[in-house]
């Protein structure tokens, strides 16, 4: 796992690394943010007092007043020049977390030139995400951590009151509850045993939002949502040459080799009536001309798989029904019979989907039947492909689970998949046609 958040989910978690890489992340903080925090603490000391004023009914002084101005002030100009480090720092930190590289949004500036690197720091929008990183970092963070080393001391407390308890007549003060009898240690002892694993992933909670905060204010967030975009374009782009090659070369092979193919095949049937009983070319021509059907039926098929003609003149349910004429199984069709159609490469995709998946319900599910349903609410289509088979797909078995999924998910959708053994199989596969 290379972040902390899944490492969260998995039952293994306790005897993983992470909770050790936590419990150092931890520690990093305490060393980092405690002479920061400290200077903050001092810094918002004026705000405090105008709080707690305010809260009395009182109104805060004049001196108050012109601290807290101060304060602004100072943080204004003095806090990028603490904040832009400090966040260099907090970049490298992550990586305990996160074996996601946090990159820099800070724009290059000509070394050996502070005046121009002052302008452009103070000039830009991850200067100022930084510095509230810098504020959050050394006031909101020790405030939290400040909880669970409370509730770690508590732990501790409970962990070591035997040894308090057994010595004279010590005893253990936790709030209004007195430990001061053996049973009341062992009792404690317990509890504090069985809460040790809360505690563990509560710090592990609090690193991993800790970390994400990092990566949000830290993080280079237009450039990468700039990227995504990019790549989603493009894979759209790289949909669209793909399925008008394959256009190009299923009406190549229609119009041009099978027209071809067609042709020769009359013409040895003709000339295998032209030639005389009992001639020694009759046999070498028979062949000859049943290869030629052969091979004129193989290239139709070819044809057929590459993109039926169907789907093109008549759309995705009649192009289904035929899909499901050709099955080696029953197969019922439900679906709406719609004028308006979805978009070309929504039409291919779900035609290849349900193709796919009958052609593996035929060859290993060992169903009596099967159904393909398709729902199109005008923005996104549905299709299922389900079976009264054996269950018990696997995409790691090569049963081309993952290609298709690797198809729908370049049309921008998704594929789900429900395969328990003994219960049939259900593909469904949600395609957006905004």
């Amino acid at each position: 796992m290379s972040s902390i958040w899944p490492a969260l989910k998995s039952r293994r978690f306790l005897l993983s690394p992470w909770p050790w890489r936590s419990l150092l992340y931890v520690a990093t903080t305490v060393i980092v943010a405690a002479p920061v925090a400290l200077v903050a603490w001092l810094m918002a000391l004026p705000w405090l007092v105008t709080v707690s004023d305010l809260r009395e009914g009182r109104l805060p002084n004049g001196h108050n007043y012109l601290l807290m101005i101060f304060t602004l002030v100072v943080i204004g100009v003095f806090g990028p020049l603490v904040a832009v480090p400090l966040a260099a720092i907090e970049r490298r930190r992550v990586a305990l977390l996160d074996a996601r590289e946090i990159r820099s949004a800070h724009r290059p500036v000509r070394s050996g030139d502070p005046v121009a690197w002052l302008r452009v720091r103070y000039t830009e929008a991850a200067t100022w995400r930084e510095l509230l990183y810098g504020l959050l970092f050394t006031l909101v963070v020790p405030v939290v951590y400040g909880v669970l080393f409370l509730i770690a001391g508590v732990e501790l407390a409970l962990l070591t009151s035997p040894l308090l308890t057994g010595v004279g007549s010590s005893e253990v003060q936790l709030g209004n509850l007195t430990i001061d009898t053996p049973g009341e240690s062992a009792i404690g002892v317990l509890v504090a045993i069985v809460l040790i694993p809360p505690l563990i992933y509560l710090s592990g909670a609090v690193t991993a939002g800790q970390a994400a905060m990092a990566r949000a204010l830290l993080g280079d967030t237009d450039r990468t949502a700039g990227a995504l975009r990019e790549v989603a374009r493009s894979r759209a782009r790289l949909v669209d040459a793909f399925e008008a090659e394959r256009r190009r070369i299923q009406r190549d092979l229609h119009d041009g080799a099978q027209h071809q193919l067609t042709s020769l095949t009359l013409q040895l049937g003709m000339a295998r009536l032209d030639l005389p009983p009992g001639s020694p070319a009759a046999e070498p021509l028979n062949r000859a001309h049943d290869q030629a059907k052969d091979l004129m039926v193989m290239l139709r098929d070819i044809v057929h798989g590459i993109r039926p003609q169907v789907l093109g003149d008549l759309g995705l349910m009649p192009a289904l029904r035929e899909l499901a004429d050709r099955a080696a199984l029953p197969v019922m069709v439900i679906g709406p019979d719609v004028v308006t159609r979805p978009p070309e490469h929504v039409e291919t995709t779900a035609w290849f989907v349900a193709s796919e998946a009958l052609g593996n319900i035929g060859k290993h599910a060992a169903a009596r039947h099967a159904e393909v349903r398709v729902v199109w609410s005008g923005e996104d289509l549905i299709l299922e492909v389900r079976d009264d088979g054996a269950g018990g797909a696997d995409p790691a078995d090569g049963s081309g689970l993952t290609g298709l999924a690797d198809r729908v998910a370049a049309a921008g959708g998704r594929l789900l998949l429900a395969s328990p053994p003994g219960g049939g199989t259900l593909v469904r596969v949600e395609l957006p046609c905004r």
